[in-house]
């Protein structure tokens, strides 16, 4: 939810595929030609959805709906939990963008082959943080993908601390590139495809994965 922070009152922040927030990406992705990505709360058949916006540079929006709700904190009950995983094509990558609590469940984040980069965007508060720092890392590691996490920072408007820790991870596990804890920042870094190709060529770790189907 990056233009508002996490909500657990949608009706005061959700708006329409049609609003200023997804109109707003689509102009920065045609202007700039680049892909831009975040989620945001949208309303649709009187229903609020966390939902991943992906824009692509020349206009084309892809969507998902975050899976997993956070119940301790009762978001199932204001928002409706999506049913389908997306994999984005762009310029040969096949990338899996993913919200927040959804890093916490590796069946629903597991590669089937389907996906070369990993993207998380999340509100992960400072008690928790080293859950993410490390749920980050596992998800790299037993996926071979690269794992890309953008947490915010600041306090919330509950008081809530966030310390950031955004981070890229490689194939492997090691640390491609991380901001400065608690400061906003611009994290650029460059991923070489052909790298983790090789790597899982050599190694052939998702070879020998279980096969599962989700309920």
């Amino acid at each position: 939810m990056f233009s508002t922070g996490f909500t657990m009152k949608p009706t005061l922040v959700a708006e329409t595929m049609d609003g200023n927030t997804v109109q707003w990406m689509i102009t920065i992705a045609t202007s700039k030609n680049v892909a831009i990505v975040g989620s945001i709360v949208i309303e649709e058949n009187q229903q609020y959805y966390n939902r991943v916006i992906f824009v692509h540079a020349n206009g084309k929006i892809e969507t998902y709906d975050k899976r997993h709700s956070f119940s301790l904190a009762g978001e199932h009950k204001a928002y409706t939990s999506g049913e389908k995983r997306l994999i984005v094509n762009l310029k040969g990558w096949r990338i899996c963008p993913l919200i927040c609590y959804d890093l916490r469940f590796p069946v629903w984040s597991r590669n089937t082959d389907d996906y070369d980069l990993l993207i998380y965007m999340a509100n992960w508060p400072k008690p928790r943080i080293f859950a993410w720092d490390t749920l980050l890392k596992a998800r790299a590691i037993e996926n071979m993908s690269y794992c890309v996490g953008v947490n915010r920072v600041g306090e919330d408007e509950n008081g809530y601390q966030y310390k950031g820790h955004t981070a890229v991870y490689d194939y492997l596990g090691a640390d491609v590139a991380t901001t400065i804890e608690g400061e906003e920042e611009v994290l650029q870094c460059t991923l070489t495809k052909s790298f983790q190709d090789e790597t899982r060529k050599k190694l052939n770790f998702l070879n020998d994965r279980d096969h599962f189907t989700i309920n």
